[in-house]
């Protein structure tokens, strides 16, 4: 297959590019393995495996989608769009380069129309080959340059708050029902009613957070509610989740056949895209249709069935979260926070509130040493043996034992 040959306007557009970040495009590092292809990153990530390849196509790369692909080992990253568009300071190409990671950009190029998922190719520096010929040429992203660009977008994140503040008044008259309560909710088999309920988002730090929270679900028991990908971030962590809800795109099968009650969250004019796959599956479920997120949607649920805590981990709550998610706005969860928010906690409060309890194992220890303890001094004590001995006379005695 002869090289891809760009046009005019695509050259200076990606010189443009390189100049603008000062990338450096040398043959300079050398990448074999497996190109694994994947349009969403977070689909992806589950069949990468360490010396992979990953060809993605994700602009503004966020947060959670670069903590995925460092945690599977993959050291090269070809991506089919600009890694950062400069819109808001997004953190995943930083992340990604301070990892090791070698990341290019092809935004002027079908790159997955050139390359096939599992073909071994070849990646040195910028060049992209097949076979020993030259398929891609794109521009490397190195560690100064991405802090150089992530400055830039933050000096003018002050632009993408406007134009964010300014959708989410746009959007709040079309979603007000969800500050009135007029979400219809069905019944569920899941009971919050004054209970505690563990709202699990697959989003920053979830992972972290999840493992500092093991005191607080062992002692509190409380409901445990994955969104999406969240049930996946629970099973790994030793916790079943009680409901799943979401469009059931990001859980996998195993979760879904987890034992945890379906609710699909579907669009106000009843389109449900989760259903289809539960059909096919053979798992029941409910629906919800809602303008809100699924996050939302879990969150309002345990609201209106009587939680009286809401935890939430790995929520959005800062701007640049909810860029990372390509929100527009924040309308459905601004109204959610005003419906539920005396009773909603963040995951990291908690950890810094709640004192867990010493749980069995420490008692049972304890208990043991003392007794050990007891007998060593008894053996070793010729007085307190006798003493003993002469107890234990006076109880055969007064059972009639003796």
């Amino acid at each position: 297959m002869a090289a891809p040959r760009l046009t005019g306007r695509s050259r200076a557009r990606t010189a443009r590019r390189a100049q603008e970040l000062r990338v450096d495009t040398t043959p300079n590092v050398l990448h074999r393995g497996r190109a694994r292809l994947g349009k969403r990153t977070k689909l992806l990530v589950r069949r990468l495996k360490p010396g992979d390849i990953a060809v993605i196509d994700h602009e503004d790369i966020d947060r959670v989608a670069a903590d995925d692909l460092v945690a599977r080992g993959v050291r090269c990253v070809l991506n089919a769009a600009s890694s950062s568009s400069g819109r808001y300071p997004n953190a995943g190409p930083m992340i990604l380069t301070e990892a090791g990671v070698h990341l290019v950009d092809f935004p002027d190029l079908e790159l997955f129309e050139l390359l096939d998922d599992g073909q071994q190719i070849v990646v040195n520096g910028s060049d992209v080959y097949r076979g020993g010929e030259l398929v891609a040429t794109g521009h490397v992203l190195d560690p100064e340059a991405v802090h150089r660009s992530h400055e830039h977008a933050r000096q003018r994140i002050g632009e993408a708050l406007a134009v964010f503040a300014e959708n989410t008044i746009e959007h709040i008259r079309d979603e007000r029902d969800l500050l009135a309560g007029r979400i219809q909710l069905p019944e569920f088999a899941t009971s919050f009613r004054d209970r505690a309920a563990l709202v699990v988002v697959r989003g920053v730090d979830h992972q972290k957070d999840l493992r500092i929270l093991r005191p607080y679900v062992r002692d509190v028991r409380p409901v445990l509610v994955a969104v999406d990908g969240g049930a996946d971030a629970l099973l790994a962590d030793g916790f079943t989740p009680d409901m799943i809800v979401g469009d059931m795109d990001s859980s996998s099968d195993t979760a879904l056949r987890s034992g945890a009650e379906l609710v699909v969250h579907a669009y106000p004019d009843g389109r449900a895209p989760g259903r289809a796959r539960l059909d096919r599956l053979g798992l029941p479920y409910k629906v919800v249709p809602a303008p809100a997120t699924s996050e939302d949607v879990a969150m309002l649920i345990a609201a209106e069935k009587g939680a009286e805590l809401i935890v939430a981990v790995g929520s959005h709550f800062n701007l640049v979260e909810f860029l990372d998610k390509a929100r527009a706005g924040m309308s459905s969860t601004f109204l959610t926070r005003l419906r539920v928010g005396e009773i909603l906690v963040d995951a990291k409060g908690v950890s810094r509130l709640y004192r867990p309890s010493a749980g069995r194992g420490p008692l049972v220890v304890l208990t043991l040493a003392a007794l050990l303890v007891l007998a060593v001094v008894v053996v070793t004590s010729p007085t307190l043996g006798e003493f003993l001995d002469l107890v234990w006379l006076k109880l055969q005695i007064l059972l009639g034992l003796k």
